[in-house]
């Protein structure tokens, strides 16, 4: 009965712990950018685009194709960003823990 409550205990404080770390993701920025610098776009923990940043230099109408996919590469460069910095928070919130390899967390 011991070990039932002392596991109870532990589920509890892990639940804390994903918590604050959910808490803490969701304040997270990140910033991806694509050609050079051009565009930039900045995303929070949540996957929201907080800021979008064009160089007026791209702002040519027989240039929008470019700009759209600089637009893209900057957005998916900024996901990477966050995605990382969710991924280590977790790996070291999970640490000694016996999950199976490729179970994502928090679920």
């Amino acid at each position: 009965m011991k070990d039932l409550l002392g596991l109870m205990g532990k589920a509890k404080e892990m639940q804390a712990k994903f918590q604050a770390m959910q808490d803490e993701i969701a304040t997270l920025e990140a910033t991806g950018q694509a050609g050079g610098g051009l565009v930039s776009i900045t995303l929070t923990g949540k996957f929201e685009m907080k800021a979008l940043k064009i160089d007026p230099s791209l702002i040519k109408a027989d240039e929008a194709e470019i700009l759209e996919d600089l637009i893209l590469a900057a957005h998916n460069d900024a996901k990477s960003k966050v995605e990382q910095v969710m991924q280590e928070k977790t790996k070291a919130l999970t640490a000694g823990l016996p999950i199976p390899p490729g179970m994502k967390l928090p679920f």
